[in-house]
């Protein structure tokens, strides 16, 4: 009888040890339609959610395509028609996904316009069944090139000259012009014409569906353009038509792409939060703040104070005034300054400033940091201490990752940090994000990649098309070289001053390094480790 109380006992008992170590349910819930499955699109916005503490749900991976297949509109609409809407907090949504199977898709007419706003349909479909769930949408104003392909290598830069110069009035533009197009396949350029057609009138949808109250915010954004342009005259007709309609507080026209669903994350989060950080930009110096960065139209303070607003933040003049100083490095190029910006923001860090920082290529043939500034920021340990940190790629790449990061672990210090059942997971998350930034950003596309790129040469590999070996040696080749530099990282990261805010935080070493080229090119990676962090005097383990 004895026995058969003590088995009951630990029957009931059982349930609740089990629970006890169950962790917490996140506190909030993003449901998440990405741009596509590359890194930037899908990896980057899941892990930063975390750094809000809100789980980031996505379709599975392998509805979303790959690089010139397109993902799987319809089935991806099915999986979102099964969703319990009511259970997410927010929704943020690639139209683009949606309509066209993704970026690349976007650029193809392959979609055609009446499929692609009929599948934009089923936005109205989850709104009444969840008229409260607020939608952040992204639809993307096409870019001036095509994506380059095996397909359309040998004239996709004639195309994108096309594109830039065929609005031009003087009598070399238009000589050009005619040269070009006697010299572009007619069907690769109709092809070109009809997608532009077609996304244009899908932009014009996203803008009903925000007049109408399905989509709540409205990012449209310009993919890689230049100041002349055939998109020029699809982005003013969508600006004039946001005024026509009085939604300029709900829809933005802004440079950008890849990063565009991180900025509406911080949106999303800043408003469930009740937050609104004010952020000063410092650059460093006036000169590079009036120019208008590579593959971007509009001066880099322009797109600087477009994306903060996009966050749902607030720009202000003085530091006085700021929550969040937002210092932004273009000048690479310019003996000495690395050196003394970096000692200019360790100034503001020792005051207790909270402090984001965008290292910008200005001239758009690194597409990763400064060497000099990384050193100097490694040599003075400033890495741990940031809000925020990227330099990845175009300007908009770069400062649409650093910023949306500080903002969102600027409202995990204001709302969630001091909660000790949530603050190792976001610790982790925050330390796990700027850890790969350094080691994407700067040690993959500044190194690592460059020394691939010299052994696929050798082996006679290109490195934007590789066949399935060629990618698999090269992620073989790079995963060594990326493991040394990610050990050289973690001596500068974790050597952190009695004064470091991280200074009773304590993190694992990074293990079990994952390298893999998804779109088998070496333009983008997508990089992982397993790491833990813990609040107090203990070790992670």
């Amino acid at each position: 009888m004895k026995q058969i109380r003590a088995l009951l006992l630990l029957l009931f008992l059982l349930p609740l040890v089990g629970s006890a170590q169950v962790k917490p349910g996140y506190s909030a819930k993003i449901l998440f339609i990405p741009l596509d499955d590359r890194p930037p699109c899908l990896q980057f916005t899941e892990r930063m959610g975390l750094i809000g503490d809100a789980q980031v749900t996505s379709p599975p991976k392998e509805l979303l395509g790959r690089y010139t297949t397109a993902g799987q509109s319809d089935k991806i609409i099915s999986w979102l028609q099964q969703q319990d809407l009511k259970s997410y907090d927010a929704a943020i949504i690639a139209l683009d996904m949606l309509a066209y199977g993704g970026l690349v898709g976007s650029r193809v007419h392959q979609v055609p316009s009446e499929t692609a706003l009929k599948r934009l349909e089923v936005l109205k479909t989850l709104k009444l069944r969840a008229p409260k769930l607020l939608v952040y949408g992204q639809n993307v104003v096409m870019r001036l090139a095509p994506t380059a392909t095996v397909k359309n290598k040998t004239y996709s830069e004639k195309l994108a000259e096309w594109a830039e110069i065929s609005v031009g009035t003087e009598a070399s533009a238009k000589a050009r012009t005619v040269q070009l197009e006697s010299e572009i396949p007619a069907e690769g350029l109709a092809d070109y014409k009809q997608a532009r057609e077609r996304n244009l009138k899908t932009n014009l949808k996203a803008i009903e569906l925000v007049r109408t109250g399905v989509i709540d915010y409205l990012i449209l954004s310009q993919d890689d353009a230049k100041p002349r342009g055939i998109h020029v005259a699809d982005r003013e007709k969508l600006i004039a038509e946001s005024k026509r309609l009085g939604l300029t507080e709900k829809i933005a026209v802004q440079p950008g792409a890849d990063e565009v669903s991180m900025l509406l994350l911080a949106r999303a989060l800043n408003k469930f939060y009740g937050t609104s950080p004010k952020i000063k930009a410092v650059y460093a110096s006036e000169e590079t703040r009036k120019i208008t960065m590579p593959f971007e139209d509009k001066p880099l303070h322009q797109t600087v104070s477009y994306h903060i607003k996009a966050t749902g933040s607030r720009e202000v003049a003085t530091e006085q005034e700021a929550d969040l100083l937002f210092y932004v490095f273009a000048d690479r190029f310019e003996k000495g300054k690395a050196e003394s910006f970096a000692n200019e923001i360790g100034q503001k860090v020792k005051l207790g400033k909270r402090v984001i920082v965008a290292d910008v290529d200005p001239k758009g043939d690194v597409q990763g940091g400064d060497t000099d500034f990384t050193k100097a920021l490694e040599k003075l340990y400033l890495f741990p201490e940031l809000n925020g940190y990227a330099s990845w790629n175009t300007a908009g790449n770069t400062i649409g990752t650093a910023l949306p990061q500080g903002v969102v672990f600027n409202l995990a210090q204001t709302k969630l940090l001091n909660k000790p059942q949530i603050a190792d997971r976001i610790w982790t998350a925050q330390n796990w994000f700027t850890l790969h930034r350094v080691l994407d950003d700067y040690y993959y596309h500044n190194l690592v990649r460059a020394q691939t790129n010299k052994y696929l040469n050798q082996q006679k590999a290109s490195s934007n098309y590789l066949s399935d070996q060629a990618t698999q040696q090269a992620e073989t080749f790079g995963t060594k070289l990326l493991q040394d530099h990610l050990n050289q990282v973690v001596t500068y990261y974790y050597n952190r001053p009695a004064t470091s805010r991280q200074k009773n935080i304590n993190c694992t070493t990074p293990a079990n390094l994952t390298f893999v080229l998804p779109w088998n090119r070496t333009f983008e990676a997508d990089i992982d480790f397993d790491l833990k962090c813990q609040a107090g005097n203990q070790k992670a383990n």
